[in-house]
């Protein structure tokens, strides 16, 4: 462990016990080692937000946003469209990369294979989709076989369930499309944000809060896929959101990291309304941002004992 990591475990592990004076009581970090995975995980966890604002400041090679490029990510793919103006694009990269995720092996080939046509000219820009979004489920209906060949393949993490199914209503057929009416019933992506944000005179937290809420539009986008999407517009800078809250409704992982930070077990008898209120106070204390928040308690809640690292 690096001098600079040791201070900062050293501050949260001082925030955190100054919360408990000044705020509430977190029996789930009463036991040493418990504390000190979950600053662990805190900083992690902002190294995975931070990550997207630290490559935005490195020089970006143009085949990044190539999909038939070896090189090609659709981060940074989004991040290049972004800086050449092209914001539907940028955004459009984001929705496919959430809705695929990256596999622990294949890495991006869905989001590859998918955005680049298998090859094809023209690949799916959002251009090509929004014209006739139907010829890109049939597209997906003739290739399916083809790109689930093979066992090196899979969606991310998040996206494990998903189905790559064109017509099925679960499907990513049906994802694609319910995206494309969702964006295109306000004109566009930046229309979209921009009515966002007039809806709610331009307060970040409640602007994210009713896309959330709007989201819910989009096909197989549950809880984790708004959460994570509208997080990575933030992160962007695509969209001047912020989430005020964990979001801990529906959720999993998280809501068992704040039953037992808070309540010391899982049997929380805390409100979801008193537990996002005593998180959102923490992350003030701690200096974070809401996503780390949910992300090191919903990893901190799998091992309390032994520090593991997570990828997503």
């Amino acid at each position: 462990m690096s001098r600079h990591d040791s201070t900062n475990m050293q501050q949260l592990s001082d925030l955190l016990t100054r919360y408990e004076a000044e705020q509430f009581p977190l029996p789930g970090i009463h036991n040493h080692q418990h504390k000190t995975v979950l600053v662990k995980q805190i900083i992690d966890s902002t190294r995975r937000v931070n990550y997207v604002s630290k490559i935005a400041k490195k020089p970006l090679r143009a085949d990044r946003a190539n999909p038939n490029s070896t090189l090609f990510d659709p981060i940074r793919a989004a991040l290049i469209h972004k800086t050449a103006g092209n914001f539907d694009e940028a955004c459009w990269l984001v929705f496919l990369f959430i809705h695929f995720g990256k596999h622990r092996k294949s890495e991006w080939r869905f989001v590859k294979e998918v955005y680049g046509k298998l090859g094809g000219h023209p690949h799916w820009t959002w251009a090509e989709i929004v014209v006739n979004p139907q010829l890109f489920r049939n597209w997906l209906g003739l290739n399916q076989v083809k790109l689930l060949r093979g066992k090196n393949r899979g969606f991310g993490n998040h996206r494990k369930y998903q189905s790559m199914d064109a017509y099925k209503p679960t499907g990513t057929g049906s994802a694609v499309l319910s995206y494309v009416d969702w964006i295109m019933a306000f004109g566009g992506h930046q229309q979209l944000i921009n009515h966002s944000l007039q809806q709610c005179q331009n307060n970040p937290e409640q602007a994210f809060d009713w896309l959330y809420n709007s989201m819910k539009k989009v096909v197989s986008f549950g809880r984790t896929a708004k959460f994570d999407y509208l997080t990575m517009l933030k992160k962007m800078e695509l969209a001047q959101i912020q989430p005020g809250s964990a979001y801990l409704a529906g959720a999993t992982g998280p809501i068992s990291g704040a039953r037992l930070i808070l309540q010391g077990n899982m049997t929380s008898n805390l409100s979801l309304k008193t537990m996002e209120t005593r998180l959102a106070i923490l992350a003030k204390y701690l200096n974070v941002d809401m996503q780390v928040i949910e992300d090191s308690l919903c990893n901190w809640q799998k091992n309390r004992s032994h520090y593991m690292l997570f990828s997503g």
